[in-house]
């Protein structure tokens, strides 16, 4: 079963912490995991590229010049995509970059990339964080104590305003609650830091 180690509200070692063998315990699947990795960033595109064609871009009513006679090439629109200022041809236009995937292969990428991380010892588990009062030096000071490096993610199981807003100037430090992990911020987190209520409802929700 895999362990983490398990720190206590001022940082300091309280000893270790089995993970849930359902959430933590799994093979990695690469394959699974790396679709679902595209798929975050996929749907995090905007797809509000645009470019104008021909019929949409202002002017070129009238023909530029006659028809025959001039020893030039016939032109009906000086907004044809030849000309300078005219229309572009199969340019971008907006649509959706959303991929879908089964529910079952998003909960095994969930569980791959938590097996990941568990293998690397990069997930630390504490055994609580209840601030009276929003305070960024206790929370920094906190990090610091674990080594929990530049990118860092906490997560809790329920919103907490206190320490939320305690998160909030720290650089690189991002907050989720349990329910809302992904696969993009565990992989990218240098340490993954769970409140021992955030680790026994992601063990729940992936059993």
């Amino acid at each position: 079963m895999p362990t983490a180690v398990l720190r206590g509200p001022e940082g300091g070692k309280a000893g270790t912490v089995d993970l849930p063998q359902a959430a933590f315990g799994g093979e990695v699947h690469g394959a699974v995991l790396h679709q679902a990795l595209l798929r975050q960033l996929a749907g995090a595109r905007q797809g509000t590229h645009d470019t104008k064609t021909r019929g949409e871009v202002r002017g070129g009513g009238r023909k530029p010049y006659r028809q025959k006679g001039t020893g030039r090439a016939r032109q009906g629109s000086i907004r044809a995509p030849q000309w300078r200022g005219g229309g572009t041809i199969f340019g971008p236009t907006p649509h959706g970059y959303r991929q879908s995937m089964p529910r079952k292969q998003r909960r095994l990428a969930l569980r791959s990339a938590l097996a990941a991380r568990a293998a690397d010892g990069a997930i630390q588990v504490v055994k609580q964080l209840d601030y009276e009062q929003p305070k960024t030096a206790k929370l920094a000071t906190f990090l610091d104590k674990v080594e929990a490096g530049r990118r860092v993610l906490l997560v809790l199981s329920e919103h907490s305003e206190n320490v939320e807003l305690s998160a909030r100037n720290i650089p690189q430090l991002k907050l989720v609650l349990a329910s809302n992990l992904s696969v993009r911020d565990l992989l990218i987190a240098e340490t993954v830091v769970f409140t021992q209520a955030a680790l026994d409802a992601v063990g729940e929700h992936l059993a």
